[in-house]
Parts: structure tokens; sequence; C-alpha cells
């Protein structure tokens, strides 16, 4: 009952984060010069196009967000790589982190409004997508399958590919489903937040993720030391 109350536990926090995922990434591209802060991929197939001379597609913020996003996925799996299977303190460490760093960049945004090609631009460019990838890196070592935070095509892919449809046994389905949905609803609140503002788009999901990752860490400091002990076996 333990392991599977903790594998509900990852998994709701990892589809929670999801969403937040998306009202980022809204906010990236939409306010900071068609740029992704967590969806890497994005950035790379941007900075190629730009790079061949396509109008209309920065260099710059692609660059920046790639390599914040590396350094924050070193931070990551260098802070998590001694912690124990499971919810532990540096996992909640490393989420209140990331949340708080980027409920902190919409509140400041609320005082100095990030401009298109400006070094305050760049710059909460490239710390947002530290964050997320932090978060990114976290995610990772919790290891819930096919729930990844910043990303969805391989969770489409076996959605598709495990299908009933494709001869597979659709595995996971509902929470393939959840993730591609809750990314997209957190996209489309993204856009809708950013009529008022950035700093409004990074300041809900920077609150929603630091939810997240207090209540995750409430619940796992509920258990007795003998759960402890099960759940790192």
């Amino acid at each position: 009952m333990l392991r599977t109350d903790t594998a509900r536990l990852h998994l709701f926090v990892m589809l929670g984060l999801t969403f937040t995922t998306g009202i980022v990434d809204a906010v990236g591209y939409l306010g900071l010069d068609k740029v992704f802060t967590a969806n890497m991929t994005g950035n790379v197939v941007i900075l190629g196009m730009a790079l061949a001379g396509a109008d209309g597609l920065p260099i710059v913020g692609p660059a920046l967000a790639l390599g914040g996003f590396l350094l924050g996925a070193a931070i990551g799996g260098r802070t998590l790589s001694t912690s124990r299977t499971g919810w532990g303190r540096a996992t909640t460490t490393a989420l209140v982190v990331s949340a708080s760093v980027t409920l902190a960049l919409g509140v400041t945004s609320l005082v100095v409004t990030p401009t298109k090609g400006t070094v305050w631009g760049f710059a909460l460019t490239t710390i947002l997508a530290t964050t997320m990838g932090l978060q990114a890196a976290t995610a990772r070592r919790l290891a819930v399958a096919d729930v990844t935070t910043v990303v969805v095509t391989s969770t489409i892919t076996g959605l598709a590919a495990d299908s009933r449809l494709a001869g597979g046994t659709g595995i996971r389905w509902p929470r393939r489903v959840l993730a591609v949905v809750l990314i997209l609803a957190g996209a489309a609140v993204g856009a809708l937040l950013l009529r008022v503002g950035v700093a409004l788009g990074l300041t809900v999901a920077g609150a929603i993720a630091l939810a997240l990752a207090l209540l995750g860490h409430a619940l796992r400091e509920t258990r007795t030391p003998g759960d402890e002990a099960e759940s790192a076996e």
C-alpha cells in the first residue's frame, strides 16, 4: 500500500508540474521573443532555422535558454546524485528552489517589465530555463513513467505505439493522456495570463509549483521511520 501511495504522490506532483510547464513555455514563447524555457526541442529547431537565415527568428534567446537548461539539469543531477531513492530532502530542495526562483522572477517582473531583446529579457530567459532544467532533472530522478514535466513527444509516441489500435496493451494510457492534456491546458492558461503580463504568468506557475513541492514534502514527512526504510529498498 505504501509503495502504491508513494507512486500516486509522485504522479500527482509530476502531472501538476507538467501543467505549470505549459504556462512557463507559453509565457516564454509569446512574451520573451519566441523562446521556449522548458521545451528544448523547440529551441533547437528555432535556433537551427535562425542560423540558416530564416526571417524573424531569434538566435540569442534560444541559445541562452539551452545553456541555462543544461546548467540547471547539471546542478540537479549533482544535487540528487547521492540522495536516496524516492522522495528525499534533496528532491524537496530542488523543487522548492526551482519553484521559488520562478515565483521570484514573476514578482520581480511586476517591478521591472521584461522587454524583448533587452538585458533583463535575456537574463529572465536564462534564469527561467535554468530552473526548468533543475525541475526536469528532479523529475528524471523520481522516474515517473511517461511524465517528464517538460516534454510530451515521447509520451504521445508511447500512447500511440502501445495503444490497442497498434496491437499493444494500452498500458498507462490515462497518465499519458493527462500529461498531454495538462501541458496543453497550461499553455492555454499561460496565453490568457499573458494578456495581463509576463509577471502574472510566472507568478501563478511558480506558486502552483511551490505548493506541489511542499505538498509532496509534507506527505513524505507523515511516514514512519519504518516506512522510510521500506520505501528506500
